[in-house]
């Protein structure tokens, strides 16, 4: 028996979707108050149970016959005011399903992240070897991952037997006007800036079906791999959807001091709406950072092919397009 925790989140529903398409019976955590994806609301392979990963007692009573698990359920955010929240989701939740995964002798495979990852000296793409390392201008959510990680290589130590996977920037048709959504949305409505960084893109049924081969592949464990289709600079992102969605494209670069003044600004204006600011000093220098990844170590162990970049913009661009 397999259990999906994030179970309606994007990359979970979608890793769902084909588990259940290849006929695996599957049990699904969500939170109450999610909405499960229409698609899966009437398939009698999916159990769906409200379970909050920060609630030890009510996970362990989903792992009888459970031999396989596929944590996606997460928590991704640039707001000061959420981490302790975070925290316990990314490490506390982690840390139950690891101690539930040894204790039943069921198979993990973790959803990390590229945040996770360290930086490389030499100015070469991220690999898996490169060490994450803490300063003070690294994100709650960086450091909320890393730990939740490092749960995971403790449960390894213990005699847990696992895979970690982590993607970097998932996009995909499925997302809506949600997660890679919004960027098309900004740009439909008239984006004027671009943030000098870069960043590693991925699709997300590529994300969903690298994890159920490397979930299948008994021999692979104790191992983590960086899922990465190309990188990519902001700029040329923003450029590549500005064309597919026939809109100008962002011509005024936001330089670190623009975006340092823009974060204070937003700060400033969400103590007069109540509502928490679009722009936080973490998400301007995620922004601006300049970030490269490899996908060899992956490439080098199956036999897999990453969708390109410019058929997963045009996906979304067309179900975008449909619903505006």
């Amino acid at each position: 028996m397999i259990l999906v925790t994030g179970g309606t989140g994007f990359l979970g529903s979608t890793l769902i979707k084909k588990l259940i398409n290849s006929g695996v019976v599957v049990t699904a955590t969500k939170r109450e108050s999610s909405v499960i994806p229409e698609e899966l609301t009437n398939s009698a392979l999916i159990k769906w149970v409200n379970a909050d990963v920060t609630d030890y007692f009510t996970l362990s009573d989903l792992f009888d016959n459970i031999t396989e698990v596929y944590h996606c359920a997460a928590q991704i955010s640039y707001q000061k005011g959420n981490a302790t929240q975070m925290n316990n989701i990314n490490i506390e939740g982690t840390k139950n399903i690891v101690n539930l995964c040894i204790e039943h002798h069921a198979r993990l495979l973790y959803v990390s992240s590229i945040a996770a990852l360290g930086t490389n000296k030499l100015n070469k793409p991220v690999s898996e070897t490169d060490k994450w390392e803490y300063n003070k201008k690294i994100s709650n959510y960086s450091t909320s991952k890393y730990k939740g990680e490092l749960e995971v290589w403790r449960g390894i130590i213990e005699g847990l037997d696992a895979v970690i996977v982590n993607p970097s920037l998932i996009m995909g048709a499925s997302a809506g006007k949600n997660g890679s959504g919004v960027v098309f949305d900004l740009v439909n409505k008239g984006l004027p800036i671009y943030t000098p960084g870069s960043i590693g893109i991925v699709d997300v049924e590529d994300v969903a079906d690298a994890m159920i081969i490397l979930m299948n592949r008994k021999d692979i464990r104790s191992e983590r791999f960086i899922l990465n289709s190309e990188n990519i600079s902001n700029k040329a992102l923003l450029e590549k959807i500005a064309g597919l969605l026939n809109k100008k494209a962002p011509k005024i670069e936001a330089t670190p001091f623009i975006l340092s003044i823009a974060w204070r600004l937003a700060k400033v204006a969400s103590l007069f709406t109540g509502k928490q600011p679009t722009l936080t000093k973490e998400s301007s220098r995620a922004a601006a950072s300049k970030l490269k990844f490899t996908n060899v170590k992956l490439l080098n162990t199956i036999d897999f092919r990453f969708k390109p970049l410019d058929q997963t913009l045009k996906e979304i661009a067309l179900t975008y397009t449909k619903n505006i």
